[in-house]
């Protein structure tokens, strides 16, 4: 193997190893905080669940709070990727509607409605200020990216052209107002409801509504 394959191939499995510690120490908090609630969970009872030390922790996330939500950090991440796979020339509200059906349809890594807990999650978040502070950072950093991205590939300033900044805003509205209905009103996913069908709603009313009557000048 090569001085450059070898450092390639270390490099991976470095990559690989973070990773897996990440998920370690989210999946701990969340599990603890699922169980005992916040207030019961100290930054020391993640990292000895998940056997690793205070510093490590540290290295990854801030808060407990951050890593309580890292799994929602990750599903703004996996929709922002299906998004910058879009057609170029698709019109951002389209390309995010798609983006979210291949997140809602992934077997391999499931989104919120067939996923155990997250709808408990949703409700703690609801529940407990720092939670709901550290989960609104989260949506304004996933809702910029996502921005950027359909900006690029249209080929346009976001910072200059509102459609961008307006389409995806719109989206996000769509996809939180779905998400705060079925936590709600959970029902089974038996393909009449549910989050995709609450989600299909979302979008149908966005297209139903009519453009504001606005005076001429």
């Amino acid at each position: 193997m090569s001085i450059e394959k070898d450092g390639a191939a270390t490099e991976g499995r470095r990559g690989r190893k973070a990773r897996r510690t990440r998920e370690s120490l989210a999946g701990a908090a969340l599990r603890l905080v699922l169980d005992r609630g916040l207030a019961a969970v100290a930054v020391e009872d993640v990292t000895e669940l998940a056997d690793v030390s205070r510093r490590t922790f540290s290295r990854y996330f801030p808060s407990r709070e951050d890593a309580v939500l890292d799994c929602l950090r990750a599903d703004f991440d996996r929709i922002n990727a299906a998004l910058a796979t879009r057609p170029a020339d698709e019109a951002p509200l389209t390309a995010y509607r798609a983006a979210l059906r291949v997140w809602l349809r992934d077997e391999e890594e499931p989104a919120w409605h067939r996923r155990p807990g997250v709808g408990e999650l949703f409700a703690l978040i609801a529940r407990e200020p720092t939670l709901t502070a550290a989960y609104r950072r989260i949506c304004v950093d996933a809702e910029e990216a996502s921005i950027r991205i359909a900006a690029e590939r249209l080929g346009l300033d976001a910072e200059r052209d509102l459609r961008p900044t307006v389409a995806i805003g719109l989206g996000v509205a769509a996809l939180q107002a779905a998400a705060r209905a079925w936590v709600r009103h959970p029902a089974p996913e038996d393909g009449t409801s549910g989050l995709p069908a609450l989600l299909e709603q979302a979008f149908a009313t966005l297209a139903a509504e009519p453009p504001p009557d606005v005076p001429a000048t």
